[in-house]
């Protein structure tokens, strides 16, 4: 009975220390399975290149969207005009803003060329613009009004790096359909 008891303990105290353990702790881990075991390994990048295959455009233009959406004109207004060390000009500092918000979505993007996953690059890519283009047509936020021609420009800028990138020309008319016919552009 006592045996049972602590066996159990024993298994409740593992799942506790699988749940506690955070983000580089499981990188850390993974690593090191992998390197003892070279099965364990090759079922580690499939899972993940299972993961990274799942990608669903309308989520990444949603997060896209809310994260521009999400842009605070008092944070403009706090980081620009009349600084300590000179003048930040607002519209200088939307700019930077809205790159800012942008590039965790581009990192990710260059991130799908550098595993050689063209196809999901493509549909990520397209994720970015579809939410850029979002918030360029739907957002009524303030912030939008000091970035004028940012959403316009920066979605020929994610779209020109991801051509630049993409070497396969179906995608790339795929693309220019999507825009063209999905978009509206």
């Amino acid at each position: 009975m006592d045996r049972s008891k602590n066996q159990s303990r024993a298994v409740s105290k593992k799942k506790k220390v699988l749940d506690k353990i955070n983000g580089d702790d499981a990188l850390l881990i993974l690593k090191a399975l992998a390197s003892e075991d070279r099965s364990i390994a090759k079922r580690i990048e499939q899972i993940a290149l299972e993961y990274l295959r799942d990608i669903d455009v309308e989520s990444v233009a949603s997060q896209v969207y809310y994260a521009l959406e999400g842009i605070e004109v008092e944070d403009l207004w706090e980081q620009s005009g009349s600084m300590r060390y000179g003048y930040v000009e607002p519209s200088d500092r939307a700019w930077e803003m809205f790159e800012e918000a942008l590039e965790p979505f581009t990192n990710e993007l260059n991130r799908y060329f550098d595993l050689s996953l063209d196809n999901e690059a493509k549909k990520y890519c397209m994720g970015i613009l579809k939410g850029i283009n979002q918030f360029n047509k739907e957002s009524t936020s303030q912030f939008k009004d000091w970035a004028e021609d940012a959403p316009d420009e920066l979605f020929e800028r994610v779209l020109d790096d991801w051509k630049k990138a993409c070497k396969n020309p179906e995608h790339i008319q795929e693309m220019e359909d999507f825009i063209e016919q999905g978009l509206g552009k």
